[in-house]
């Protein structure tokens, strides 16, 4: 399942992880040399009997994405797995995305947690910190190329390898071919910048059609990936306090602000009305949307052409990374099996073909042969730029108060785009609060 950008919900881990596994011991899946290597002595003869099977091994598997909508393909995975390693049995585990992190701090607290499961990227962090999550570091190198690398290594924690990529979404700029057409204006380049976003915004709004240039969410989410694109940082280097309300933070959150309220090329929250963002551009009146590509398949019918471009930058490139990984129980009896799991359901041709056919998210593998039935269909022509983008994503800041610090900065950007205070005062407000909380 993907959270839509505008309704993205942070980290949900309380102290009551921190409390429960704090004190639990980091585990590593055994590498080639630390493994008996099975015997390779040649049979004397045909009445000799064979090497025995592999015991059978029974993991577990905790899943959100795949309920409700996916668990047939998820069976088919399963069924894949098990042709190739006959001894190990998966047993599926489900719960509803507002119901799983509860049951997966219960259980882990309780010392009952699943072999493998699921984490988002806001929730790795915690886990991982916390010793909740098996060391992978070892079997997963072999295979680490499989995988793109920015993708591969935001599962990492301390120099090690905790979770596998398992899908991922990104967020691009959609713009309305006919819109462009119609005003005379070029159409998005990959070496766009901010002003060049806001030259042709200015061209494409007409307010006597109620036609708008361009749509940004002013909120925490487009903050730090701006903030990213304008050369700063959420964080001092070593996490100890916020950054933020710099300069170049008070300019990335100004960019924002300024297209409401300055340049008048983007509708404010009460120009809108009764109408959200993504209504808007469906109904052809808005000429650029920053917004995931989870909305290609709701646009497919869409009354006019449509394609999709790298977001802008000012001094980089830079665009949100949404990203699920699964991920090992530090407590399993069954390392190996546990990561032979994960890894096919993460980079097996057979996970791979199956996602892709049932439009369940995208696998962050590399190789983009497997994407071919997905790069040719159409809108949006341009889908090669959901890969590129992978080139310079930026994950979201977490720390253990994820949704406080979410809730600061977003109230801080609005006081701001309200007139309440200035956005150099509203960001030195933000990062006093969010120090505190870094305490």
């Amino acid at each position: 399942m993907r959270v839509p950008l505008r309704g993205l919900v942070g980290i949900v881990a309380t102290a009551l992880i921190a409390g429960a596994c704090t004190g639990a011991a980091t585990t590593s899946v055994p590498t080639a040399s630390t493994v008996a290597a099975p015997s390779t002595t040649a049979a004397a003869s045909p009445t000799v009997a064979a090497s025995p099977p592999a015991a059978p091994v029974s993991l577990t598997y905790f899943t959100f994405s795949a309920a409700p909508d996916h668990l047939k393909d998820l069976d088919a995975i399963v069924q894949a797995f098990q042709q190739k390693y006959p001894n190990i049995t998966i047993q599926v585990q489900t719960a509803s995305y507002d119901q799983y992190f509860t049951k997966l701090q219960t259980a882990v607290a309780g010392g009952t947690a699943p072999d493998t499961f699921e984490l988002n990227y806001e929730n790795f962090v915690t886990y991982a910190s916390a010793g909740s999550l098996l060391d992978i570091s070892g079997p997963s190198a072999a295979n680490a190329a499989a995988y793109y690398p920015r993708a591969y290594s935001v599962f990492q924690s301390g120099g090690k390898q905790y979770g596998l990529p398992e899908s991922f979404s990104d967020v691009l700029l959609f713009y309305n071919k006919d819109l462009f057409d119609q005003a005379g204006v070029a159409y998005p380049t990959t070496d766009w910048t901010w002003k060049d976003e806001l030259a042709a915004a200015q061209k494409l709004t007409n307010p006597a059609k109620g036609i708008w240039g361009d749509f940004q969410p002013v909120q925490f989410f487009e903050f730090y990936k701006v903030l990213a694109q304008n050369g700063g940082t959420f964080f001092s280097a070593d996490g100890s306090s916020a950054t933020f309300n710099d300069a170049k933070g008070v300019a990335a959150a100004q960019w924002l602000i300024d297209k409401a309220n300055k340049y008048k090329v983007m509708p404010t929250a009460a120009q809108l009305g009764s109408k959200d963002d993504t209504a808007l551009f469906a109904s052809g009146k808005l000429a650029m949307w920053h917004n995931g590509i989870w909305q290609f398949s709701g646009l497919k019918t869409a009354p006019f052409k449509w394609d999709v471009q790298l977001e802008p930058g000012n001094v980089q490139k830079a665009h949100h990374f949404f990203a699920n990984a699964v991920v090992a129980s530090s407590k399993t009896a069954h390392p190996q099996e546990a990561f032979e799991w994960l890894s096919f359901l993460t980079s097996s041709p057979e996970a791979v073909s199956t996602r892709l056919a049932a439009s369940w998210e995208l696998p962050a593998v590399a190789d983009q042969s497997q994407f071919q039935s997905y790069l040719s269909q159409t809108p949006p022509a341009n889908r090669k730029a959901v890969f590129d983008a992978l080139a310079n994503i930026v994950v979201p800041p977490v720390i253990v108060q994820e949704s406080q610090l979410q809730d600061i900065v977003t109230k801080a950007l609005a006081k701001a785009q309200l007139g309440q205070a200035s956005v150099q005062d509203a960001l030195n407000e933000a990062a006093t609060q969010v120090d505190a909380l870094l305490k």
